[in-house]
Parts: C-alpha cells; sequence; structure tokens
C-alpha cells in the first residue's frame, strides 16, 4: 500500500469512527426519539429561507436547472419523505404475523456512505439523510467536487439540527476536499452505499465489496395512446421535460405517439412552448449535443440548461417561452443519438400505428438501447392498454396519466419519495424498488413453533402424477 493511500484511508477512518460512534449513542433511541431527530432535519432544510438559499447555491455553483424548480424539489422531496415514513416502524418490533409464529426486529444497518450527484446537490443529501437516520444509522456524504458547497451548506444545517434535538452531529458528515480516491475509501469501509448518479459511480460501488442501493441510467418513455386525453398527456410530457430543465431521471426523453392523434398531439405541446425542430435544426442540435458520435453521452454543455440557450449554443433561434425542444426521430440505437437520455428538455418524438403491442416494441426497443429497467408511462382511458405496458415492458415504474416525474412519489400516487430510483437486474440493480427508509435496516426475525399440516407427498404431486405418472 502506498503512503499516498495509506494516508486517505486512515483520513476516511476517522470519518468512520466519528459515524460509529454517533451511532452507538442513538442505538437506544425510542421510535419516538428517532422521530424527533427526522422531523427536526427535514425542517432545518425545507424552510422556506434554507431552501432557497440552497437551490441558489446549487445552480450558481453547478450551473445545473433553475432557482424556482430547485426551490419546489427540495421541500416536496424532503417532506414527502418525512410524511412517508410517519407511518413506518423502524425501532424494535416492527412487524408481527401471529398465524406463522413470526415476529420482525428492525436494527440499524450501520454507516451508509451517499453518492451525491452534481445534478443533485441540494435535495439528494438531506433526503439520504432522512432515510438513514429513521434507521439510527449515521451517515456519510461523498459530494461531487463541482458542487461541494451546496453539498457542505447541507450537512452542516442537518448537523445544527442534530445538536437542536440533543443527538451527536457526527450523525451527518461530508468529506472534506472531496476526490475520487476518497470515495472509494468511503465506498470500502462503510456498511451500506447509496448510489445516485452516473453509471460509472453505481458501478464503482457495487464493485466495492460493500452491499449498495444503486439506480439504473435513465431514459423514460412515454406512451400517447389513440383515446388519450390529449391535453392532459401533453400538459405533464411538458411539465415534466421543463422542471429544473429535466435534472431527474425521470423526465420524459422519447414520446411515442398513435399515428391518429400524432399531429393534434404535437400541436397540444406547440401551444405549451414545445418548439419543433425542422431537418436542419435537429442535425445541428444532434452536433451539439453529441459532438462525438463514439459517445453517447450528451455534452455537459448542455446538461440541464434551459431550451432557449441549448437552441442558441446549437447555432438557431427559438422564442423567449420555449418550454423543449422537440425533434421528430424514427430511429433506435447508437446511430440515433435522440433515442437516447438526453439530461436536457429536449424531447425526441415517435409515431407508432396499428395496435398498443406496436407501441410496447418501441418502448423495448428504445429502453434497450438505454434505459432499461426505470421507468415508462402512458396516456390512455384504455386500462387494458395500461396493463400490456406494465407486462411486456421491462420497468421498474409504468406511470398512468401521471407526469413521469411522479414516479420519485408524489401526492397523486402511492410511491415511496425518493431520489434513488432503482432498476432491478435489468439496469444492473439489487430491487426495483424506490429507495425508501425499508431499506435502511436489518431485520431479525423471531420464529416461534406453530401448528401446520405434515407434508403430504400425495397432495404436493398427485396432479403431476396424474399426468406424467409417478
Amino acid at each position: 500500500m502506498s503512503t499516498t493511500i495509506e494516508t486517505i484511508s486512515n483520513e476516511i477512518a476517522v470519518y468512520i469512527e466519528k459515524a460509529r460512534s454517533a451511532q452507538e449513542k442513538i442505538a437506544d433511541y425510542s421510535q419516538e426519539q428517532v422521530d424527533e431527530l427526522v422531523t427536526a432535519v427535514c425542517w432545518a432544510i425545507v424552510r422556506d429561507d434554507r431552501a432557497k438559499e440552497l437551490a441558489k447555491l446549487a445552480v450558481d455553483e453547478g450551473g445545473f436547472g433553475n432557482y424556482d424548480d430547485k426551490v419546489s424539489k427540495i421541500r416536496n422531496r424532503c417532506m414527502g419523505t418525512l410524511r412517508d415514513m410517519q407511518s413506518v416502524k423502524t425501532v424494535g418490533i416492527v412487524e408481527e404475523i401471529p398465524e406463522k409464529g413470526l415476529q420482525k426486529i428492525a436494527k440499524p444497518v450501520g454507516v451508509v456512505a451517499a453518492l451525491i450527484p452534481t445534478t443533485g446537490p441540494d435535495a439528494t443529501p438531506p433526503l439520504k439523510t432522512l432515510l438513514a437516520l429513521k434507521g439510527r444509522n449515521a451517515i456519510i456524504i461523498a459530494a461531487h467536487p463541482r458542487t461541494q458547497a451546496t453539498t457542505a451548506l447541507t450537512v452542516k444545517y442537518m448537523r445544527e439540527a442534530c445538536e437542536q434535538v440533543g443527538a451527536p452531529m457526527d450523525l451527518v458528515q461530508v468529506i472534506e476536499q472531496p476526490s475520487l480516491a476518497k470515495t472509494q475509501q468511503l465506498l470500502q469501509q462503510a456498511d451500506l452505499i447509496v448510489a445516485t448518479g452516473g453509471a460509472a459511480m453505481v458501478k464503482a460501488a457495487y464493485s466495492s465489496g460493500t452491499p449498495a442501493y444503486g439506480v439504473g441510467v435513465g431514459n423514460s418513455v412515454h406512451v400517447v395512446d389513440e383515446t388519450a386525453e390529449l391535453g392532459d398527456a401533453a400538459h405533464t410530457i411538458v411539465t415534466a421535460k421543463k422542471f429544473d430543465y429535466a435534472t431527474s431521471c425521470l423526465a420524459d426523453n422519447a414520446v411515442i405517439a398513435h399515428e391518429s392523434i400524432y399531429t393534434a398531439l404535437i400541436q397540444r405541446l406547440q401551444r405549451l412552448g414545445g418548439y419543433l425542430c425542422n431537418t436542419q435544426e435537429k442535425a445541428m442540435l444532434q452536433h451539439l449535443i453529441w459532438p462525438n458520435s463514439d459517445n453517447s453521452i450528451p455534452n455537459v454543455a448542455v446538461i440541464a440548461k434551459s431550451p432557449v440557450y441549448i437552441a442558441k449554443l446549437a447555432g438557431f433561434v427559438v422564442p423567449d417561452d420555449c418550454s423543449c425542444l422537440i425533434v421528430e426521430e424514427n430511429g433506435i440505437g447508437a446511430d440515433y443519438p435522440f433515442s437516447g437520455e438526453k439530461l436536457s428538455p429536449v424531447l425526441a418524438l415517435y409515431r407508432y400505428a396499428g395496435g398498443i403491442s406496436h407501441a410496447i416494441d418501441q418502448v423495448n426497443a428504445i429502453t434497450a438501447y438505454q434505459g432499461q429497467g426505470h421507468t415508462c408511462g402512458i396516456h390512455t382511458t384504455d386500462d387494458a392498454h395500461a396493463l400490456a405496458l406494465a407486462m411486456q415492458t421491462k420497468t421498474a415504474r409504468v406511470m398512468v396519466n401521471q407526469n413521469l416525474n411522479e414516479g420519485a412519489g408524489s401526492p397523486r400516487n402511492g410511491l415511496p419519495y425518493t431520489l434513488s430510483l432503482s432498476c432491478g437486474t435489468w439496469g444492473g440493480n439489487i430491487t426495483t424498488e424506490n429507495v425508501n427508509a425499508r431499506h435502511m435496516i436489518n431485520l431479525t426475525w423471531v420464529s416461534r413453533p406453530i401448528q401446520q399440516q405434515p407434508l403430504d407427498e400425495k397432495s404436493l404431486f398427485d396432479n403431476h402424477w396424474q399426468k406424467y405418472g409417478g
């Protein structure tokens, strides 16, 4: 081991030691004390002056998204998470199943390592902290170097909140002067990792040898069938695409519209500020977003920027009230980069003919290229179409008649609030769930004897014997 690596390892070990010491001090907390703690931490972030301060710093420091939407994101994500957790037990006996003689006892997972993407330095740290503290864990946050100041300020406020309710401040820490080497050491020394960010970050988490919850590549696809209420469909598409300039991995990347309503949907999108690029403008946009044809990752210059700014960089002009840039597309794969994730208010529009199976085929082709396991949605008044999409796609979330951003939790649905959207084995993750407080505890199962019918060979195999012989 080189001196440099040893020095870094020792530095991270100090964070870990402080975290473990702090966690031991809340090991005997009651559920009421835990809930008081997470409530204090949430309020420290969502109060109006703090949310505005953090949103402004995030935009100024990172250059991604916009101020008003970030304020909304900070408040809604954190308060939604707090509300979700109010009914969740994470201390002592959390479930009993008398007929099976089972009890489940919640215990902390330990020290959580939280990886923070540069596009989410404001809302992501407190949300992960709330989940970790709810399970009586400590958390160490690894910020992205580009947005370290924003994340450090959120941690400062959360540490003060811990102190306010008599809990150790070191339950929440952030690595100072972050680096890749420090993050790697944190991943190896922590007990659990929650990784949000790019594919390389998630791969590093899974390769660390430490249990990890990761996320998959976003590239959400939204189907609009022939029965859809077009006004609502257009509104939700534009709302998702323009919110915080599409920093969310849930925001629509492609819309697949039935040919019978295709033109009408475009008109609806245009009324809401969507700008339909012509062939030349599409080519200019493609050259800007993917200047290197061998690289499917969008140019950082366009990530989470306004459509007006992006169009200007590309070399054409759009109205000041433009909500998103729309390009018509008919191909899928590396030769058609608009079929992939764009991380910006740029929307690819496809058409399909025939039944819902043709739309499903396109969804599967697009997500197989990028975004498998993540999210798709549909606007329809035919529930059979929604069920067919859910049954026949490899996606963890299927949003029916909703804004796709609501896949991270919403007052209009029952999904857990989160900013960690797992994608199952399809996306290289261990779960398809929205990572929530239940993922931050270990469960001890207590089993007591019960009366059950003895195992009976005949009842188990009789049908098999009759069909295939004994």
